[in-house]
């Protein structure tokens, strides 16, 4: 009864949506259901505000509209040009609250030892840092736990343990890893800078990749992260389904993405900040005002929860839902592979 009621609302919805793109793309819905039906994303993506005047299709790059095949060279200028700044940009445009937005995805997330986790335009590291800080933690407390345990054991303890271990082979759990995959090689090397100044060396690796394209095979991670990236992907829809492809059965899909701010009064306070003082931060900081006017144009040109929502059920994710951050300003999507 219940998975019934959750797919009307998904066929709700998604015939919303298909409402949404017929009207942009001046044809009816049953052509959108058709496109759908077929698999056809190229359109349908088309459908959903890419043109294709003179035969070569456009995208948005912030609020310019510029040929696909540029835009993955544009973003890349930008985040090679921001890359040696870009923690101290984080913190100087979100007073330092973007840290408490990574907290709480590693808190939703919750990952056990022996994870193994992809994030995805992981830049100079943040999340992959947090991944094995909070594993280290389980660790420990799972290890004081066991400790506190065998202080004053039972006959029958002794015994539990002793076949536990007899059918598990003595054979230690795996250690969590976490690899940091992103396009941009300067941001990369930037990101291993400061795990060397950090110490964080086991269990990290760094690989140059495209979300669009992943370097990595079938059923591999337990855990995909990306967190303020997806909106500067060309092809949304392609790097989902790549994330769908690298997870295990059982996998876990997680966005931390600015999204749209709920409170009217919010909305405006923020869109006022944002475009009047987070382009000057920019040049003050970074020298750099054309890459942070796009950084706030982006967030605009980002899909609205729902709609993000939508996309990723659209990839074969399940149980997808999202919490709200700082009034709407960021939101956390979840989705599982199963």
């Amino acid at each position: 009864m219940a998975a019934s009621a959750r797919l009307f609302v998904r066929r709700v919805h998604r015939t919303h949506r298909d409402i949404t793109i017929a009207s942009r793309c001046n044809v009816n819905t049953a052509v959108v259901g058709r496109l759908r039906t077929a698999g056809d994303s190229a359109s349908l993506s088309a459908c959903r505000g890419f043109s294709d005047a003179a035969g070569e299709k456009s995208t948005h790059f912030g609020f310019e509209t510029v040929p696909e095949a540029e835009k993955a060279k544009k973003v890349y200028q930008v985040f090679e040009s921001v890359a040696h700044n870009y923690d101290v940009m984080n913190d100087a445009m979100s007073l330092g609250i973007h840290r408490l937005w990574k907290d709480k995805l590693l808190h939703v997330m919750h990952p056990q030892p022996g994870a193994r986790l992809l994030d995805v335009a992981g830049g100079t590291g943040d999340i992959s840092f947090r991944f094995l800080d909070y594993v280290r933690s389980q660790q420990e407390r799972q290890r004081r736990k066991t400790v506190r345990s065998m202080q004053t054991p039972s006959w029958q303890d002794i015994s539990d343990k002793y076949s536990s271990s007899a059918e598990e082979g003595g054979a230690p759990r795996p250690d969590s890893s976490a690899v940091v995959c992103d396009i941009n090689k300067e941001m990369l090397k930037v990101g291993k800078q400061k795990a060397e100044s950090m110490g964080v060396t086991a269990g990290l690796s760094w690989v140059t990749g495209d979300a669009e394209e992943l370097p990595f095979g079938d059923d591999q991670f337990d855990v995909y992260t990306v967190a303020f990236g997806i909106r500067n992907v060309t092809h949304i829809d392609q790097a989902l389904q790549e994330a769908w492809r690298v997870l295990k059965p059982g996998g876990r899909f997680l966005c931390l993405e600015f999204s749209k701010v709920t409170n009217p009064a919010l909305a405006r306070l923020y869109d006022a900040y944002s475009f009047q003082m987070i382009p000057v931060l920019g040049e003050v900081i970074a020298g750099d005002w054309k890459s942070y006017q796009y950084l706030v144009e982006s967030i605009r040109k980002f899909p609205d929860q729902e709609d993000f929502k939508g996309m990723i059920e659209d990839a074969g994710f399940h149980h997808v839902k999202y919490y709200n951050l700082t009034g709407g300003v960021v939101a956390i999507h979840s989705g599982f592979k199963l």
